[in-house]
């Protein structure tokens, strides 16, 4: 197949393939670490291990007679599993818009190959059957190496498939049973990644969820019936809350911190707080208490050697995160003194495959990209995800407790230990480490505080209040969480 046209369409359908995999499959969509999407990742390992026979068939060998008829098989099947995939993709998730684009001129594209192809299989396929060697310079390279990239891929997503029922959490219902039965609550940051295992678990266990949301569509994911606003003008003096979760603000990690950013941080923060304040001082029935977002950056930057565990009494240093937490928290006051029970969460790095830090760096470290950051003693303050909606019920069950606390888990670990764990989790080597100078380089301010950084909190009030985390120690936490085996005990 000798034609500049054929392969320059095959070029494209590569380019295409890939963007598709590695931006929608592996960025947004995070498919091979979303327990729903099983059968997608067959369906993907298959198509991807014929797409590598067909580039390698391409690459190198002419196929006469009846091998011939095999590769028309094998192109025939290949549109019958992207037909099985559209629908499978159309029943299990919502494609973002880019996602549908992109397969249709997938689809136009491939159909262009089949045409220009047709007639030249249709030839050889009349010819005495044999498989002819041929080459097609750097044609055939590209084609070996998109053999190879989609071959892997294939493998993965079909290891990623078999794993999809190790990655079940059980019941999430269960994650707010320290509550009283039909509670009235309203959250703001409802389709963020705590807010969504918040509301699923809440909206499970029969509670009535109202959430607050600027982007209407970002609610098409939460578990329902719930109730979806896009202002706080849209509730009634006389609605009755038994509590409100104000998780909102702008992400921290989203981007780098110039002005406008750092701006932005804060007053997302500060403003909802602000409304929240408004809403409550003209609600005839005041809730019982505001569960409060902030985050651990409140103790600041911890003296690189200094191992102080820092309880909710620890003094804070100075740094852009404090910044954050403390305009954040002082937001509150004026919440409490109207007679409201508030809760404070200095929340650490929230563990879960499906969203936060720890999603970002699956795909890197699956495929032996991971690696410590700096000089890896900066200390890492976590929670596991459920174990955070545990906090969240807890905190709002238990009458008695108000003001700051630390929701970690008990035994923060510093950064080398943490890649350590999960490269051990995912059985990859570590092998890479990211200079100081590079990370505070690139990132600035950002690279140098949230992940040059670090403070080594402790949950002291939860555990003096009575709270058990299901999850206390990192490395087999993470085993669990990715669908590892943990360690047998002799």
């Amino acid at each position: 197949m000798d034609n500049p046209i054929l392969w320059s369409l095959i070029s494209v359908q590569v380019f295409m393939g890939a963007f598709d995999m590695l931006v929608h499959h592996e960025g947004t969509e995070r498919l091979a670490w979303r327990a729903s999407q099983k059968h997608e990742l067959r369906l993907h390992g298959v198509r991807n291990f014929f797409y590598a026979v067909i580039f390698i068939c391409f690459a190198w060998i002419e196929p006469h007679g009846i091998f011939t008829v095999i590769l028309a098989s094998i192109l025939t099947v290949e549109v019958l599993i992207t037909l099985w995939d559209f629908v499978e993709e159309d029943l299990t998730r919502k494609l973002p818009a880019t996602e549908r684009v992109l397969h249709t001129l997938l689809a136009l594209n491939y159909g262009a190959i089949l045409a220009f192809a047709a007639p030249v299989l249709w030839e050889w396929a009349f010819l005495p059957a044999a498989l002819m060697p041929v080459s097609y310079g750097w044609w055939s390279v590209m084609a070996t190496v998109s053999a190879i990239g989609v071959g892997v891929f294939s493998a993965r997503d079909l290891m990623a498939a078999a794993r999809c029922d190790r990655l079940g959490r059980g019941d999430p219902a269960a994650l707010v049973a320290a509550l009283k039965p039909r509670q009235h609550i309203l959250i703001t940051g409802g389709t963020g990644f705590i807010g969504t295992r918040l509301v699923e678990a809440l909206v499970t266990a029969r509670h009535h969820v109202t959430v607050l949301t600027r982007d209407v569509r970002k609610a098409d994911g939460l578990r329902h019936p719930v109730r979806v606003i896009t202002s706080l003008d849209l509730i009634d003096d006389d609605d009755r809350f038994d509590a409100i979760i104000n998780l909102a603000g702008d992400a921290v990690a989203g981007g780098l911190w110039t002005a406008k950013k750092r701006a932005k941080i804060i007053g997302s923060r500060v403003q909802m707080t602000q409304a929240l304040h408004a809403l409550i001082a003209r609600l005839t029935h005041k809730p019982e208490c505001l569960i409060n977002g902030s985050a651990v950056g409140w103790y600041g930057l911890q003296d690189d050697g200094d191992d102080t565990a820092l309880t909710e009494e620890a003094p804070a240093k100075p740094a852009f995160v404090h910044d954050v937490c403390a305009a954040w928290e002082q937001e509150t006051l004026p919440i409490s003194a109207q007679g409201v029970r508030v809760v404070i969460l200095r929340i650490g790095l929230v563990l879960g495959v499906d969203g936060g830090m720890l999603a970002r760096l699956l795909t890197p470290f699956e495929f032996g990209g991971g690696g410590i950051m700096g000089h890896g003693r900066q200390w890492m303050p976590w929670i596991e995800h459920d174990d955070m909606i545990r906090v969240i019920a807890f905190t709002m069950a238990t009458r008695n407790l108000s003001g700051t606390v630390n929701a970690v888990a008990p035994e923060p670990v510093q950064n080398e230990r943490f890649s350590r764990d999960l490269a051990a989790a995912l059985n990859r080597p570590l092998l890479l480490r990211f200079p100081q100078w590079l990370l505070a380089g690139a990132l600035g301010d950002l690279g140098r505080e949230a992940m040059l950084g670090g403070q080594r909190v402790v949950p002291a009030r939860l555990l003096e209040s009575g709270f058990v985390f299901a999850n206390e120690t990192l490395a087999p936490t993470l085993r669990k969480m990715t669908g590892g085996t943990l360690p047998q005990v002799t």
